[in-house]
């Protein structure tokens, strides 16, 4: 089951949570032991993310394959299509694109392991509260990237033991 949960303390994500930026964290947990590099393989090369993958591509000549995603989840590489990878742990990736952000993080335990995936989409302005101001077009998308944020875990938990087991 996935469900939406606060960023956690040490969470790579929450310096932009913190400078008015707009954050969300997902929360999956699942049996067994679940490594960082095996979760980002399968979130960057699932159904749902090959869509987004091939639009990419097509739009911006970023092109890249199930491979390329594989690489990332090692730490072969810094660039994954449109991203780069902007801060790296034992247990987190934090990519940059633009002003969005994607990161994930994994915590296992002897029986289970919790996959947090978020986003964070850096404001074009901070009011003189802190809090980040945003375009109409930003909370018109703000329901469709929930959604997409649940179908794209959806997909990857999927693909996980496709990924794990090869």
């Amino acid at each position: 089951m996935i469900v939406s949960h606060s960023l956690p303390e040490q969470a790579l994500l929450r310096p932009y949570a913190q400078s008015g930026a707009y954050t969300d964290c997902y929360l999956m947990t699942l049996p067994g032991p679940v490594h960082l590099a095996h979760f980002v393989e399968a979130f960057y090369s699932s159904s749902v993310f090959k869509f987004e993958r091939t639009l990419l591509g097509l739009a911006l000549g970023k092109k890249a394959s199930d491979q390329d995603a594989a690489a990332l989840g090692r730490s072969q590489v810094s660039q994954f299509s449109a991203w780069q990878v902007e801060e790296r742990t034992d247990t987190q990736l934090l990519l940059r694109f633009g002003d969005t952000r994607s990161w994930f993080m994994v915590e296992t335990a002897a029986d289970t392991s919790r996959l947090y995936f978020g986003s964070a989409v850096l404001p074009r302005k901070v009011d003189v509260e802190g809090k980040g101001v945003f375009s109409a077009g930003f909370h018109l998308l703000s329901g469709f990237h929930h959604r997409y944020s649940q179908a794209l875990l959806r997909s990857a938990l999927k693909r996980l033991p496709k990924v794990q087991n090869a």
